[in-house]
């Protein structure tokens, strides 16, 4: 088995990535690799040809960015506090094109990420897809599986 010396959670929905960046942060341990969490922002509206004005557009794509950039932060913050060292990386561009030139301009070895489960609308709007990741994927993955949610039953 290779040992693995630097590795990638994806960061898609940032709230919901805590359980990849958690199996990150163990794996990093384990391993004593390098740890990287990405958070590939894509912005739809950065199409040329727009006929309507875009400049209250642009402005709310910067605090998208500014945004991403916080929450990324404080999700990471309290591993950095017990001493493990985690890159940050906020990036902007099609999801897919970004994560695997981050991997190769890092050397990555493994790729963390959430087996999400949207639907065909969510993936067309937010350009989100593992299909298209997963097949042009240059080193090992682990999808982790987000746990279902827990209904509470009523008791009498």
């Amino acid at each position: 088995m290779n040992e693995y010396k630097r590795i990638l959670v994806v960061s898609r929905m940032i709230q919901s990535s805590r359980k990849a960046i958690q199996y990150g942060v163990s794996l990093a341990r384990a391993y004593g690799a390098e740890l990287y969490v990405i958070h590939s922002i894509y912005n739809p509206f950065g199409l040329r040809g727009w006929s309507m004005g875009t400049l209250s557009l642009e402005k709310e794509y910067e605090n998208i960015l500014l945004d991403a950039r916080r929450m990324l932060s404080e999700l990471v913050e309290s591993e950095k506090t017990k001493g493990m060292s985690i890159r940050e990386l906020v990036r902007e561009g099609e999801p897919t094109e970004e994560i695997l030139k981050t991997i190769e301009e890092e050397k990555i070895d493994l790729l963390v990420m959430l087996a999400h489960e949207e639907g065909y609308l969510e993936d067309l709007f937010f350009n989100r897809s593992n299909d298209e990741l997963v097949r042009k994927m240059p080193c090992s993955i682990m999808l982790v599986k987000k746990e279902p949610e827990r209904k509470e039953s009523a008791t009498n």
